[in-house]
């Protein structure tokens, strides 16, 4: 009897260690994973929330940088090697958690399976941008002169980035004849793909390419300085960081949409208090008036909060990105 006392005690013990632990969570730092080197806007995105979730949950959050593969390498190594425990919040986004899946069906991770996604931290759109010194002053003149002259026109990009998706996407769209239409001809130009947007934009400066997509806050600065001109943007609200710019939407592609975006999600099996906690942990933050001010001031847009419209969101996005890469033919770099 004693014997079985003790082996009864030892088990009621193990089985309530679990449960202290969520009720005690978090007890330690936390970490973001994001998963693409310091300095991008991922990265700043993922900073900008760091500090007050940490203050919300009573320890310290920092962030993690791994980068490697458009995101997938972070991604990939957070959701598979890291414990389900809370303690790793991973960074999902565009690239790693929409765009991977249609380009790469062998990720070692689906978004939609391995991840329970708790928060949308931003999105915001990508802006059509020309050199000034180009003879284009609207998006409808640009189209015209595509049109009238296929495959003359040259566009940066960087491969599986937003602002490739999105010229990809315009290319398409911008191809529809609408009913009646007589002659129409397609959008047809040579992409120039680019390492990275920092030689991409010094050839925009320079004038060696004549246009690309860009998200809006590195735009921004280019176009105040008059040395870009914006055309178009492509989100289906127009941006407060370029309030008279139309969006592609208005400019005649109807329901036009290609965001750059990121949020914050955990490994499938947390523990359910656990996600409760870092969610609404998330919706203080993200509902906060100095996020919101510091988001708007960089032009991006504040998300519903909460983890199902987000969820609901990163679902829709790997629908769009897996055709648009499918139609196009575009294959892994």
């Amino acid at each position: 009897m004693k014997l079985l006392s003790t082996l009864l005690c030892a088990l009621a013990c193990a089985v309530s260690l679990p449960a202290a632990a969520q009720d005690n969570f978090p007890s330690k730092p936390l970490k973001i994973v994001s998963p693409f080197p310091p300095g991008g806007t991922s990265d700043v995105m993922a900073r900008l929330v760091a500090e007050p979730l940490g203050k919300e949950l009573g320890q310290q959050v920092i962030v993690e940088n791994i980068g490697g593969a458009g995101g997938t390498v972070g991604t990939l190594r957070a959701v598979k090697q890291m414990p389900a425990d809370g303690y790793t919040i991973i960074q999902t986004g565009v690239g790693q958690s929409a765009v991977a899946h249609g380009l790469n069906p062998g990720l070692g991770y689906d978004s939609n399976k391995d991840f329970v996604h708790v928060a949308q931290v931003h999105s915001g759109p990508n802006v059509l941008v020309v050199n000034a010194s180009t003879p284009w002053k609207t998006f409808k003149e640009l189209v015209d002169y595509v049109r009238a002259n296929p495959g003359k026109l040259n566009y940066g990009f960087t491969h599986a980035a937003s602002g490739h998706m999105a010229m990809e996407l315009f290319k398409l769209e911008g191809s529809k004849c609408a009913p009646g239409a007589k002659d129409c001809k397609g959008l047809f130009m040579v992409g120039i793909p680019y390492r990275g947007g920092g030689p991409m934009m010094q050839d925009l400066l320079g004038g060696q390419i004549p246009l690309m997509f860009i998200n809006q806050d590195t735009a921004f600065p280019h176009v105040k300085a008059g040395k870009l001109r914006a055309l178009a943007v492509s989100s289906l609200q127009r941006n407060p960081l370029f309030p008279d710019t139309p969006t592609i939407h208005e400019s005649g592609i109807p329901n036009f949409q290609a965001l750059s975006w990121s949020g914050l999600s955990l490994a499938k099996g947390t523990p359910q208090p656990i996600v409760d906690k870092i969610e609404a942990a998330l919706r203080k933050v993200m509902t906060s008036p100095e996020i919101k001010q510091r988001l708007e001031t960089l032009g991006f847009v504040v998300p519903a909060p909460g983890g199902a419209p987000y969820a609901k969101f990163v679902a829709s996005e790997i629908d769009l990105w897996t055709k648009v890469i499918k139609t196009a033919g575009i294959k892994p770099e």
